[in-house]
């Protein structure tokens, strides 16, 4: 009998996690590159509104960070390193970044509205 239980169980714990297994591997990834050469590629990224991430890579051979003040985050990667940040924006617009340690380097997030 108590085996029964736990089958049926474990099967409403399997069809509950499915859709949000199904939801996170349907996040869009995009990707941002600190260039060696002082730049950020793309330097303006566009992004429908909603859940993505955010895949940086460091080419350079010093460390940078992005952040963002209006987005409040910011993350330090150092030579070669690459990481990454998970952001959620449901309102369309331009969203500044920079690199911290190379301030003139900037670039422009820009949320488009969900299609």
């Amino acid at each position: 009998m108590h085996g029964r239980w736990l089958a049926l169980g474990l099967a409403l714990l399997v069809a509950c996690l499915a859709p949000l297994s199904a939801a996170r591997a349907e996040m869009p990834v995009y990707t941002l590159t600190f260039k060696s050469d002082g730049t950020f590629q793309p330097s303006k990224l566009e992004v429908p509104a909603g859940r993505f991430k955010i895949i940086l890579v460091n080419e350079s051979t010093q460390a940078v960070e992005f952040e963002s003040l209006p987005l409040r985050k910011e993350k330090v990667l150092g030579p070669g390193v690459t990481s990454f940040v998970v952001l959620n924006l449901s309102r369309p617009g331009e969203y500044p970044f920079f690199d911290d340690f190379h301030p003139q380097v900037k670039g422009t997030l820009i949320v488009l509205p969900k299609p």
